[in-house]
């Protein structure tokens, strides 16, 4: 972590997907979220870097802590230059994969937090921005 407010993390490997759930867990435990909020942010988090390595090739995630008038969150953000998503409004249904998962990987992860953003451009990369608010 580069400091306090903000870093970045590399995912390449399987490993990498256990060191960021880490800082995520690190992360909103010094922001105080529930046990229940700790819970879904590290789950999304989890969900969003495998998706990173398995499936666009190796990336980073970007994190940042967030204020918004009183409030404070966490931002993620899940970068790849990997093949893209063809199809996104496929790529968000609940049971469909592009390999062997359950195929809820986005879609769960959008269930989990409050701002859930995505971008993809096939043979360019995707970039999924993840926010949770305490």
């Amino acid at each position: 972590m580069t400091n306090d407010t903000q870093g970045v993390e590399p995912l390449r490997v399987e490993a990498d997907i256990i060191l960021c759930r880490q800082v995520v867990r690190k992360l909103v435990t010094q922001l105080k979220f529930s046990i229940v909020d700790q819970t879904k942010m590290i789950t999304a988090a989890s969900e969003l870097a495998r998706n990173t390595v398995v499936y666009g090739g190796g990336g980073e995630m970007e994190w940042e802590i967030v204020t918004d008038m009183l409030k404070q969150g966490l931002r993620l953000r899940f970068r790849d230059q990997g093949p893209g998503i063809p199809d996104m409004g496929l790529a968000l249904k609940d049971g469909w994969t592009s390999g062997k998962g359950m195929g809820l990987g986005l879609s769960g992860s959008k269930r989990l937090v409050h701002e859930f953003d995505i971008e993809s451009a096939v043979g360019v990369g995707t970039c999924v921005s993840v926010t949770r608010w305490k």
